[in-house]
């Protein structure tokens, strides 16, 4: 089971249509869309997803916010999801590129509770560090 982080927390995966590889998706389905893609060149593929989902195959891996924030600039207006090795610290980075949800694991989601996903959270290290002096 995965766990879906939003704005509101951690919630059940809401998008019960399901998601498929770019070309194998139907209509209502989302798209596994790989961070390799050139976004620019598939564009006419998934313009009218109601989902796309993009992997992050580790948390040092970046891709997959360059290719939200260029889905965005094209105009996509459906459902962004950055799934896999997402943390708690790169929320807001996900949610200013374009995503609107990042699904995470149950390991990962008891590792990093939810109140440590809160996207207004403005704790640093700085300011944790000046508490302290």
């Amino acid at each position: 089971m995965s766990v879906i982080v939003t704005d509101a927390g951690f919630g059940p995966d809401s998008f019960n249509a399901g998601f498929a590889p770019l070309g194998e998706a139907r209509a209502e389905q989302g798209i596994d869309l790989p961070n390799t893609a050139d976004v620019v060149a598939i564009w006419d593929s998934v313009k009218a997803a109601p989902a796309i989902r993009i992997p992050f195959p580790s948390s040092a891996d970046g891709r997959g916010y360059s290719i939200a924030s260029r889905l965005r600039d094209l105009g996509y207006q459906g459902r962004l999801r950055a799934e896999g090795h997402v943390i708690a610290d790169q929320y807001r980075k996900a949610r200013g590129s374009g995503f609107d949800e990042v699904e995470i694991s149950e390991e990962l989601a008891a590792r990093q509770p939810e109140p440590q996903w809160d996207p207004v959270q403005k704790i640093s290290y700085q300011s944790k560090f000046r508490r302290s002096a």
